[in-house]
């Protein structure tokens, strides 16, 4: 009488169907930096800091983000002083990143953001590059006033085309300022 004895199956065939079972977005809540904002990232964030030159001034900008589904989504945190200060920054944060984009076609749009504030005010940029196969960018700069005097300011980045058309909406309506 033959005798059945199951095989293991291979690594690969193990590999290919948790795969398989794994989404692509797999949303989560994050705190960025100590402000108090809590975004809604696709995959597991990545933290960095580096200085950025903004206007005559070298920010330290605190940086979290991941790449899921094709695109790359980022949050970035910088603290300014004051609610003048704060708004410089923001402007030199956007020409510096406007001056990266190049011939894209770009518009800018007010924006809105719960608890946010009024100056400076909220500022969406959707850039669409003018040759196919580079990535298009999403940009929503705003800011928060913070209990000890300082301004709270934050990029939140979409870099890429997402698999899924609802990436990007799921990822800006995400942000919750506290």
């Amino acid at each position: 009488m033959p005798s059945f004895v199951p095989r293991p199956w291979p690594a690969l065939a193990v590999a290919a169907l948790l795969a398989a079972c794994s989404p692509t977005f797999n949303w989560r809540e994050v705190p960025i930096a100590d402000a108090g904002l809590i975004a809604l990232l696709p995959c597991k964030a990545d933290r960095a800091n580096r200085a950025l030159p903004l206007g005559a001034e070298s920010v330290q900008v605190d940086m979290a983000g991941c790449e899921a589904g094709g695109a790359t989504f980022a949050i970035a945190h910088a603290s300014a002083n004051s609610p003048v200060q704060a708004e410089a920054w923001l402007n030199a944060w956007r020409a510096a990143t406007r001056s990266q984009l190049g011939e894209a076609q770009v518009t800018e749009a007010p924006a809105t953001l719960l608890r946010a504030t009024a100056v400076p005010s909220p500022l969406r940029l959707d850039a669409q590059p003018p040759q196919q196969g580079t990535a298009p960018v999403q940009v929503l700069w705003f800011a928060q006033s913070q209990k000890d005097g300082t301004v709270a300011l934050y990029q939140a980045t979409v870099l890429g085309r997402p698999s899924s058309p609802e990436a990007s909406r799921t990822f800006f309506e995400g942000l919750r300022l506290p």
